[in-house]
């Protein structure tokens, strides 16, 4: 059965996004939640807590993660988040930012398998939460996961999503499809594959490669496509009559969300700003429209520039298609 799971992305897929998502488009079976960091504290911060709290993701399945190199830190969060009535969480070791990786967290710990060994021993023997893990190859170099993998088969984990880049590469350059496909056969547990699935036909060539993978997960191009879940569902790269209103109530649902929890106008226009780095995509007859959104200054000048770039794309989305 295909299962579609959503890529936590830091700064996006939070709990509103998240509602707003699952609302309108629908076709993700199973969020992971952007990660929680303690930095020693043992303290969960409260925009975490808000995040995680059941009663902000009733609507949906989600799966809280973690990013640390420290088991006393990861089991502090795995009973927290235990008392929170999730039975799994997930372990962040593919994060590609320097600032990350060079404090031996996300792909930075892909270099110390011993570390990762360690970790996992310490959670096997002192808590009974599932463990997932998303990974990438390496940070240096993509032979680093044929390391990590004899590890991980000590372990029993709910599954591996491995994303095939290394994390010097961030998100630019291809993706390792080789490697990955090496990978297949070093591990015995589920493997979930992330990365680059951008379009319907995107998403059939993986499958094509790879027929054995039922669970895919989508980061960026879920944000830059929102229908693009449902689609792959479908197995249908036709949008829906209505696709402008959809995205329309989604962004209008998506902004009052945050104009609720922001404080100010320009909290409000910087994060909308984010999401229309990735929105544009779907709006390629408005080659301006980041520019103009960029510039606003105020919420009117901003709601007029969205309103331009929708219009304008449904306009000449009907001269294309006219019905």
């Amino acid at each position: 059965m295909l299962t579609i799971h959503s890529s936590p992305l830091q700064g996006f897929t939070d709990f509103r996004f998240r509602n707003a998502f699952q609302r309108f488009f629908g076709g993700v079976d199973q969020y992971i939640a952007p990660y929680i960091r303690v930095n020693g504290k043992l303290e969960i911060k409260s925009a975490s807590e808000r995040d995680i709290l059941p009663a902000n993701n009733s609507s949906l399945a989600l799966i809280p993660q973690i990013i640390t190199n420290d088991a006393n830190e990861f089991l502090f969060v795995a009973k927290y988040v235990q008392k929170l009535g999730y039975s799994e969480l997930n372990w962040n070791l593919g994060c590609p930012y320097p600032m990350v990786a060079k404090r031996g967290m996300g792909s930075g710990l892909l270099s110390m398998p011993g570390k990762i060994d360690e970790i996992l021993a310490r959670l096997s023997a002192e808590t009974d939460i599932r463990v997932s893990v998303k990974m990438r190859l390496g940070y240096e170099n993509p032979q680093e996961i044929f390391h990590v993998l004899p590890v991980l088969e000590r372990y029993r984990l709910a599954n591996i999503t491995i994303h095939p880049r290394i994390g010097k590469q961030l998100y630019k350059g291809e993706v390792d499809l080789k490697t990955f496909e090496e990978c297949l056969g070093r591990s015995s547990h589920e493997i979930i594959y992330n990365g680059d699935i951008t379009s319907v036909g995107s998403f059939r060539e993986m499958k094509e490669r790879f027929p054995t993978i039922n669970n895919w997960m989508i980061g960026r191009g879920l944000i830059s496509d929102p229908f693009l879940p449902a689609m792959i569902k479908a197995d249908n790269p036709v949008y829906p009559e209505k696709r402008y209103e959809v995205f329309n109530s989604f962004h209008d649902a998506l902004y009052s969300s945050y104009e609720e929890a922001l404080s100010g106008p320009k909290h409000l226009l910087m994060r909308m700003y984010s999401f229309w780095e990735y929105f544009i995509q779907s709006f390629p007859n408005s080659p301006k429209g980041l520019k103009k959104i960029k510039k606003a200054r105020n919420l009117g000048v901003y709601r007029e520039a969205v309103k331009q770039i929708i219009d304008n794309e449904a306009f000449n989305n009907a001269l294309q298609f006219p019905s």
